[in-house]
């Protein structure tokens, strides 16, 4: 496994696209030139040492040379063991919602994209904890089971949309039902379950779940994304809206924050309620409540003994530096063997 210390170093790549066109134009300046000083059959005969072949290997050489160099400034290095970690932390489950609804744009971008937002920073705020992630319209499905992978967490998290699951409406009941199984140690008392919906539950069955979920040590903490006025279902082909979601009589369908469910729900598990809008606000509440819970101590394989291998590419950056000091723009004998670009002699 291999990470990237410093990402902001590919910047100087530009360098090379840059070194590129001045050659190009140096070539085209050069010609130009020329051909004001003397005929072109006349300068062959006059320089018939100079190649274009050998001008061409300078900049590739220039080029690798830079290209090194930027790759040692990033700074790659490459872990050696896997070593086990013993931490502390809470398991912590996150109920998307990825019906229909959440296209809505009566918060920006959308509901949909605003929780993707929240939940990417309420991961980036955590430390040992674990994490899981469920996706839910109609049917709840299983994205990503427990794990302190932050990154997968996120990556999955991206993939999210309207249409992973065929079964529209908002079953949060199903959702609940399903973050019961990915935790897997039955005295575990410090349980979160975050869900992140606009409270649209179809199934209404979700407080009595919820209930449930409290008697196995379930917390609840659940977030609303939305406007209470609510706002109309878009219906887009390349980020262009087309028209909006109607109903069996042909009206334009308003889709509502319903806060009342989610109060509900969290209230029914010794939880919280909080409003999505801010999303430092959301952070901060979810951060506060875990910060005094009690933590569970578990154990996870981590790649650890992280080396550097930058002096690989700084040693063949300069190397071929030194090699472009001495490459010549002349021919050399066995290049006028092969005569690559049918030059005439």
């Amino acid at each position: 496994m291999f990470r990237l210390d410093e990402k902001i170093w590919f910047w100087t790549l530009l360098v090379i696209p840059v070194i590129i066109l001045l050659f190009l134009l140096l070539q085209v300046w050069r010609r130009s030139a020329q051909k004001k000083f003397a005929d072109s059959e006349l300068l062959k005969r006059l320089s018939p040492n100079q190649s274009l072949f050998k001008s061409i290997l300078k900049i590739v050489v220039l080029c690798a040379a830079f290209a090194c160099l930027s790759l040692a400034l990033v700074n790659p290095k490459i872990g050696t063991k896997l070593e086990t970690v013993r931490s502390q932390g809470v398991d912590i489950v996150f109920a998307v919602d990825v019906s229909k609804s959440m296209l809505a744009e009566d918060i920006a971008p959308n509901r949909l994209e605003k929780s993707k937002q929240l939940v990417t920073q309420i991961i980036n705020s955590l430390a040992s904890d674990r994490v899981g992630i469920i996706a839910y319209a109609g049917k709840a499905f299983p994205q990503l089971p427990i794990t302190t992978d932050y990154a997968s967490a996120k990556m999955f998290l991206q993939n999210m949309n309207t249409d992973m699951l065929s079964s529209q409406g908002t079953a949060i009941s199903e959702a609940i039902q399903l973050a019961k199984t990915y935790y897997d140690d039955e005295e575990q008392t410090n349980r979160i379950l975050i869900i992140i919906s606009d409270g649209e539950d179809h199934e209404g069955e979700a407080v009595d779940i919820a209930e449930e979920a409290s008697d196995e040590g379930i917390r609840i903490l659940t977030v609303g994304v939305g406007d209470i006025k609510g706002g109309p279902i878009p219906i887009k082909r390349n980020g262009v809206v087309l028209n909006y979601k109607k109903d069996n009589k042909g009206e334009t369908v308003i889709t509502r924050l319903n806060e009342a469910t989610l109060k509900e729900i969290a209230e029914e598990t010794d939880g919280v309620y909080i409003n999505g809008r801010n999303t430092t606000e959301v952070v901060d509440a979810i951060k506060d409540i875990l910060d005094k819970m009690d933590k569970k101590e578990f154990e996870s394989k981590q790649i650890a003994d992280f080396k550097d291998q930058f002096q690989w590419f700084l040693g063949l950056g300069i190397l071929l530096l030194f090699l472009d000091i001495f490459f010549l723009e002349r021919k050399t004998a066995w290049l006028k063997k092969l005569n690559l670009f049918n030059e005439n002699f």
